[in-house]
């Protein structure tokens, strides 16, 4: 399963020829026009990337990317702005609304796909070393502690590191392909089938109070972490 860029562009033939460009290095594309249509496709399952221009009908990228950062289900979602505006005071205003990276018009289609690789590749559950709870299931990275109801979990440390990127990307649908990558990481050779194995383990360890239910098998897809069971 590929990873989906979400790609806010308004100007139809920039859209068609990174829609093209995405594609061909393995993303699935979804487009929107504007803002509304963007905001109608953000949404489960969410896109791993938006790729946003700063002008937009109906409201700015700016302001679509704040929106995005205040809401619990859509933080985490890395997004690179897309502008013909190359000021300073301009790429700064992009940054502080929440923008991981910006990307200046007129770009090259190999600068663009390498910047969404590596944004893509920096956003990970280990840069978080906050604590994360949910109903009463919590992680703590630093001290490499789970508690159910403040009770211990006894959890492997595959477990562990597969539990902290679920909690950290709540509702949201992961492939095997995108756990083996994120969870395992892109230098092991790890078969596919191997995260079956892992997600059965991790729902056991935290079984005790139906925990093991916000683990959830999306049929076709892959898994996903929910709270709504």
């Amino acid at each position: 399963m590929s990873r989906t860029v979400l790609l806010v562009e308004d100007e139809a033939p920039i859209r068609e020829m990174l829609k093209l460009v995405l594609e061909q290095s393995g993303f699935n594309t979804i487009e929107a026009e504007d803002v509304d249509v963007a905001q109608q496709n953000i949404c489960e399952p969410y896109p791993d990337l938006i790729l946003l221009d700063w002008m937009l009908p109906g409201g700015s990228g700016v302001q679509l990317a704040k929106s995005l950062k205040q809401h619990e289900y859509t933080r985490d979602i890395p997004i690179i702005m897309l502008t013909a505006k190359g000021e300073e005071e301009d790429k700064v205003r992009g940054l502080e609304a929440g923008a991981d990276d910006y990307v200046t018009k007129p770009f090259s289609p190999k600068e663009l796909v390498a910047r969404i690789k590596a944004v893509m590749r920096r956003v990970t559950p280990t840069a978080n070393e906050e604590p994360i709870a949910f109903n009463g299931l919590k992680l703590e990275p630093v001290s490499h502690r789970v508690t159910a109801h403040d009770e211990p979990v006894e959890i492997g440390p595959t477990e562990f590191k597969l539990l902290h990127f679920f909690m950290a990307h709540p509702e949201r649908v992961y492939s095997r392909e995108l756990l083996l990558d994120n969870v395992w990481g892109t230098n092991v050779y790890v078969e596919d089938r191997t995260v079956d194995v892992h997600i059965r383990r991790l729902r056991k360890a935290i079984a005790k109070y139906n925990h093991d239910k916000m683990i959830q098998t999306v049929r076709g897809a892959g898994y996903r972490f929910s709270t709504k069971i």
